[in-house]
């Protein structure tokens, strides 16, 4: 395959690589649980096979001779000469693992990245028990065809196809014979319809041949571009084409089997064309777009959004009432086109929680504890850029239930617990929102060990420690650097994360809450946006700057009288409905200087941070509006309680707050 063939098919061979690996991980996690059950182990051979092919085929030998042994490996399983035990298992999966990273490599810089590939072909080798099978050896003449074969001689030269006898012969130094094999068939199917192959294909696969094989092959192409494409495969040594006598030579049959024979050989004909055509016209409704293709789109869509703002507010400058009508209609197709766009960037959550089995099994076995992963709601829908942001978090979310909260076999049962822990994840969408759950039924937060932990660190007074409600303690363990781990293991428990996770959920838009009970678990709550690109905003000033505030952590717009708010611990509160809300002044915040005057009553934005609601004292409710958020670049990633910026219908910008990280400041 030349390097321009190669770059054409590289990013389907890396998505349809990405698929296999995870379908060949879900399905050893199940040949784990149920290792007498042969259906995962003739799934898990389908897919080394496949895989060997697709990797041998696009030139990456690393991969193509793992996959191989793989293949040769579970063969023998399959026919029961031998047994798969847990140690065989682990083994698989340490392929698996290295392919992965031949995988990654090759998605990053275009090579298998090293592994200890020769490593694990030998250990995979070193169990075999079955006997070599015995080498059939191909007939120095060419083999004769059957009746049947002949039939199909005839139909493709009336159909004028050229029929050609191919002898191929292989390098005597070739190791691996059946990837060569198969890419010669696979190079010749690109240019017609392979007959015969002697061995048959099975055999060919199992290497039941010595050096070459022979296929009778039917195409509309000339003998030597035949041959060219054969020489192209690596390690084929010659390669011998010539014409098929005008009539094949036929192997004597038992007319009325050859008759049967036909038969069902046309009505197995009639129905693949027929299930192929089905399959065509299903695969011809879908297909592939590359990311950042959408992205681009969605940008387009943003600035159509800011465009419309703008001619909006020009119109109501002007107060032009024949504009009114025509700014309807644009505001509903371009709110069609954001809904459409919006939905062909979201994919299911299952693209992040596929990993976490192979994940809790891993560090299950490596702590000594008996862990179920219970996974809910896996087909609710994300934001394929927020999907790839919150795999890591998610990753430390899980380290932390399995580390610190699920306890070790014998102490849940002397605790009256089964001594199998269960870890659930579970996400709805809840309005404009996807909620991910990470809950575990392990020992909990304690907020006692909390509190004399802040006090040990000097973070507070032992009064003030006191003072704390068990849900404030518990919020302890979101500041930076907090840990109650008594020993820093190599899953968790080095003092950072919980922090990190925090800030990133609110980075991107979203919120983040624990909830926990001694002896019953914990509950973490992660809330996050639909989309990260065009979000509902209420626009407020403060001072002379406009701000914008993502709806979806606004609960309510009050206005709050000079006389209502008083002070209580030193920080101004007023009461709504009958309960303290806390009160903020962004002016404060923000370090922007503002004459308020002898106002008698406040604008306030209400917001919910965690299960607690805090008010912001804003200048002016300006109103709502759709916002394109764009990113702050590199200078003001790190900035905190500010989430982006977007462009307003006046052409000046706004910076969109992040209202728990503002609360923090």
């Amino acid at each position: 395959m030349t390097n321009l063939d190669m770059q054409q098919y590289l990013g389907a061979f890396l998505d349809e690589t990405t698929e296999q690996l995870q379908s060949l991980n879900d399905l050893l996690l199940s040949l784990e649980k149920s290792p007498d059950d042969p259906g995962p182990i003739d799934e898990i051979f389908r897919i080394a096979h496949t895989l060997k092919g697709m990797s041998a085929t696009m030139g990456f030998e690393g991969m193509a001779h793992l996959t191989h042994a793989m293949e040769d490996r579970l063969d023998l399983v399959r026919k029961g000469t031998a047994r798969l035990s847990q140690e065989g298992v682990n083994l698989l999966f340490l392929c698996l693992d290295a392919l992965s990273s031949m995988t990654e490599g090759i998605r990053e810089g275009g090579r298998e990245s090293s592994s200890d590939v020769a490593g694990l072909i030998a250990r995979l080798h070193e169990d075999r028990a079955a006997p070599a099978a015995p080498v059939a050896e191909v007939p120095a003449e060419a083999p004769r065809l059957s009746t049947m074969e002949g039939e199909w001689v005839k139909e493709a030269r009336r159909r004028g196809m050229d029929v050609y006898e191919i002898g191929v012969t292989l390098s005597p130094d070739c190791s691996m014979k059946a990837v060569r094999a198969y890419m010669v068939v696979t190079r010749l199917g690109e240019h017609g319809e392979i007959i015969k192959t002697v061995p048959s294909v099975d055999d060919l696969e199992k290497e039941l041949f010595d050096r070459q094989f022979w296929i009778y092959f039917a195409t509309h192409e000339e003998e030597e571009e035949i041959r060219k494409a054969v020489l192209q495969v690596s390690e084929v040594d010659d390669v011998s084409v010539g014409p098929v006598a005008g009539d094949a030579e036929e192997e004597p049959e038992d007319e009325e089997a050859v008759a049967l024979d036909a038969k069902t050989v046309t009505e197995s004909k009639g129905s693949d064309r027929k299930e192929a055509a089905q399959e065509t016209r299903k695969l011809s409704r879908t297909v592939r777009v590359d990311i950042g293709r959408l992205d681009k789109l969605m940008n387009l869509v943003g600035e159509l959004v800011i465009g419309r703002a703008r001619i909006e507010r020009l119109a109501q400058e002007a107060r032009i009432k024949a504009f009114e009508e025509p700014l309807a209609q644009l505001g509903r197709i371009s709110g069609d086109i954001q809904e459409l766009v919006t939905k062909l960037r979201m994919v299911p959550v299952s693209f992040v929680f596929d990993r976490f089995p192979r994940l809790v099994r891993d560090l299950s076995k490596s702590l000594g504890k008996e862990i179920r992963l219970e996974l809910e709601g896996k087909e609710t829908e994300l934001d394929r850029n927020l999907i790839d942001e919150i795999g890591d978090p998610m990753v430390h979310l899980i380290r932390n239930c399995i580390d610190h909260g699920i306890e070790k076999p014998e102490v849940r049962l002397s605790a009256g617990k089964e001594k199998e822990g269960v870890v659930t994840i579970a996400s709805y969408q809840e309005g404009n929102s996807v909620i991910i759950e990470v809950r575990d039924d392990g020992k909990g937060i304690d907020p006692d060990k909390v509190r004399r932990k802040a006090v040990e660190r000097g973070m507070m007074s032992r009064d003030e420690a006191q003072a704390l409600s068990d849900e404030d303690a518990i919020r302890l363990v979101l500041l930076p650097g907090f840990s109650t781990a008594e020993v820093v293991t190599d899953v968790s428990g080095r003092g950072v994360g919980m922090d990190a996770v925090k800030n990133k959920v609110e980075s991107l838009g979203g919120q983040f809450q624990v909830e926990s009970r001694v002896g019953k678990g914990t509950r973490i709550v992660v809330r996050l946006p639909l989309t990260l690109a065009i979000v509902v905003a209420l626009l407020i000033r403060v001072g002379d700057e406009t701000y914008a505030i993502s709806l979806e952590n606004v609960e309510e717009t009050l206005l709050v009288g000079k006389s209502d708010i008083r002070t209580v611990h030193g920080s101004p509160v007023t009461t709504v409905r009958g309960e303290i809300l806390s009160l903020c002044d962004l002016a404060r915040i923000l370090g922007t200087p503002v004459e308020r005057g002898a106002a008698d009553e406040y604008p306030v934005v209400v917001v919910r941070n965690g299960k607690s609601r805090v008010g912001f004292i804003v200048d002016e409710l300006i109103g709502q509006q759709e916002i394109v958020i764009k990113p702050l670049g590199r200078l003001f990633m790190k900035v905190k309680g500010v989430a982006g910026a977007t462009i307003l219908g006046d052409g000046n910008v706004a910076l969109i707050l992040e209202p728990g990280s503002v609360h923090s400041m």
